[in-house]
């Protein structure tokens, strides 16, 4: 059973991260293994049981569970919070069950069900943290749930639309011809035909650092990932159980990279601004690139998500809240 601690990949990832943000092998989450419909889903843990609450933390389609925990995982620990970071079917660590097709439902579904057994276990609260593609899964998966306090989302992007394939597909014709052809080939016995994420998206800009792109590109656990026809198609196709006009379940924060050259922040706010019956706030993180590396921006993701974890799972925040909307600049 392959681990972490015998992954070279994440290790030279992490090597292009400020020196504090590097994880000692003294540092590492503890590893474990839960039994997910019959998969083997792997999860990053630093368990505290006096912590007030845990964030899960979802990677998105360029990045794992372990670069969530060098981000975000470890340092929120230190600040005495619990945080698990989650390896999805197909990417990271997780051992998919043979012949079992993965779609980006069964995203949702495990991120779903993590909150209930998380729940299971005891009822502190929960706060979900997505990057990249896995900021909009938080949505997806709150919808669905209806038990977190929060959601962070490092951008928040619906694929319904057109503008959004647009400006995040590797080009036009990708998003005007390929998307549609994956669809269809999602409906044929080539569903399972695999293409390279960095392919059919702007994997080019998911770091800002030349040599750190190179590292990120070489680890087939995330940003060097193939997935398949029928992946593709149910990720851009997905449709939420509840509309943004209708989500009140929580607070909404978005930690916006402001040297983003992926997934600029108006694409975000194209989502968010239908969001009307909670509290909706933006943070800006400085000179930050998509998969942040960068100082200060690191920092002050790290402050942001801290404080609004306390607001909104400590000091009772409510949907409702007269603060809804109130930094969008929309």
């Amino acid at each position: 059973m392959t681990t972490y601690a015998q992954q070279e990949s994440w290790r030279q990832i992490q090597s292009f991260l400020p020196v504090d943000f590097q994880l000692s092998p003294a540092q590492v989450p503890q590893e474990e293994w839960w039994s997910w419909n019959g998969h083997r889903v792997h999860l990053d843990c630093y368990r505290n049981a006096r912590a007030p609450l845990k964030v899960i933390l979802f990677h998105g389609v360029g990045t794992n569970g372990r670069q969530m925990s060098t981000i975000l995982g470890a340092p929120l620990a230190r600040r005495g919070f619990e945080t698990i970071a989650i390896d999805m079917p197909e990417y990271g660590l997780t051992q998919v069950r043979r012949g079992k097709p993965i779609l980006y439902d069964d995203w949702v579904q495990a991120g779903s069900d993590l909150i209930d057994a998380e729940l299971a276990r005891d009822n502190r609260p929960i706060v979900l943290y997505g990057l990249s593609a896995g900021g909009m899964e938080t949505y997806h998966v709150a919808a669905k749930n209806g038990k977190v306090k929060g959601i962070v989302g490092m951008t928040f992007l619906d694929q319904r639309i057109q503008q959004v394939r647009d400006e995040t597909a590797y080009n036009r014709f990708m998003s005007r011809v390929g998307g549609p052809l994956a669809a269809l080939t999602a409906r044929t016995p080539l569903a399972g035909l695999r293409m390279p994420m960095a392919a059919a998206s702007k994997m080019h800009t998911l770091v800002n650092n030349p040599a750190a792109l190179k590292a990120c590109m070489a680890d087939k656990t995330s940003a060097g990932k193939w997935v398949t026809m029928r992946f593709l198609a149910s990720y851009t196709g997905y449709r939420p159980v509840v509309e943004p006009e209708d989500f009140d379940v929580c607070p909404v924060l978005l930690t916006q990279p402001a040297q983003d050259r992926w997934t600029p922040l108006h694409l975000s706010q194209l989502f968010l601004r239908r969001i009307k019956r909670v509290p909706v706030k933006v943070t800006m993180l400085e000179n930050a690139g998509h998969y942040p590396l960068e100082q200060p921006g690191l920092k002050q993701m790290v402050t942001a998500i801290h404080d609004f974890c306390v607001e909104v799972a400590l000091d009772g925040v409510t949907p409702g809240h007269s603060k809804t909307n109130a930094n969008l600049g929309i």
